[in-house]
């Protein structure tokens, strides 16, 4: 199975209370970014409008000037708010606002629930981009244009007091967030656990609250995407580290409406287009993310790692 993509922004609220990682969330409103994060985007003001790229683009979608994109505002370094609580912040964010560049939109970032972009792409946004693990089952219903590779990380308390062992989690509580393929493979893995050792999966719609739980001790470990747990851990002043090493390694795409074609290829030739001058590994570097970096934009990739 593979995973869902995102990165959570966490501090601390006292000496001992995670303060708030970003992640996917359960509102609509996002979470806010403490203070000591990452503060501003990466200036994409340089990247020019692509006539040819502009001009693929379905008159359905430019007819208003803005390319609406569905995001989960939670989630950092790939998209959370800012502290003003209001400010969109993330590479997602900074890809969007590259990507309606070079179509020559304004781009619109929709703030929405984890769960409710692939349904929402098409109607409620023209695309979703959001840290999200392209899918056989996410595949049914979107076209994706693949554009990052992560992989998975368990986090537990630092030192691992609880003795977590991941080739083992039953008897154990693991947090998660809701939707995820992390969520997923937790309940697989209860599946085969003995009706006395039952895995108790904690499903949050915030990543923030499936990290808050191992620091207040409510889960033994929680299990998000790389990047995220990443960021988290070093958001906590030492209180989580990493459980063994990253597990797989999966693509991310940017959701987009089913059987759109004329729009597959103006993400998949604009976000080539970033690539090829730059801008797309600037930004990533900017969030200190380019371990994950591809280097080829695909339409519907059949080669999910």
């Amino acid at each position: 199975m593979t995973f869902r993509f995102k990165s959570a922004v966490a501090a601390l609220a006292g000496a001992s209370m995670l303060m708030s990682l970003a992640a996917c969330g359960t509102t609509d409103e996002g979470e806010a970014a403490p203070e000591g994060t990452v503060t501003q985007g990466y200036d994409v003001s340089s990247v020019a409008k692509d006539d040819a790229i502009a001009a693929l683009v379905p008159d359905s979608v430019k007819s208003d000037g803005k390319l609406s994109v569905g995001m989960e505002l939670s989630y950092a370094p790939a998209e959370f708010l800012a502290a003003d609580g209001t400010t969109p912040l993330g590479y997602d964010v900074d890809i969007s606002h590259a990507l309606a560049k070079v179509m020559g939109l304004e781009s619109e970032i929709v703030s929405s629930t984890f769960d409710s972009i692939v349904p929402s792409v098409g109607a409620k946004y023209d695309l979703g981009i959001t840290a999200m693990t392209i899918t056989p089952e996410r595949l049914d219903a979107v076209d994706f244009v693949s554009y990052y590779k992560a992989g998975s990380t368990w986090a537990v308390k630092k030192g691992n007091p609880n003795g977590v062992d991941t080739s083992n989690l039953c008897g154990l509580k693991v947090a998660v967030q809701t939707g995820t393929v992390q969520e997923q493979e937790a309940n697989d893995a209860n599946a085969n656990c003995p009706a006395d050792k039952k895995i108790e999966v904690l499903s949050s719609k915030l990543q923030t609250d499936a990290a808050t739980n191992v620091v207040t001790g409510k889960a033994d470990v929680f299990y998000a995407d790389s990047p995220v747990a990443g960021y988290a851990i070093s958001q906590t002043g030492g209180q989580l580290e990493a459980l063994g090493g990253n597990v797989g390694s999966v693509k991310q795409g940017i959701a987009i409406k089913k059987g759109d074609a004329a729009m597959d290829e103006a993400v998949q030739k604009a976000m080539t287009k970033l690539m090829d001058d730059g801008t797309y590994m600037n930004i990533l570097k900017h969030w200190g993310v380019e371990s994950g970096a591809l280097d080829k934009a695909e339409i519907n990739p059949t080669d999910l790692e």
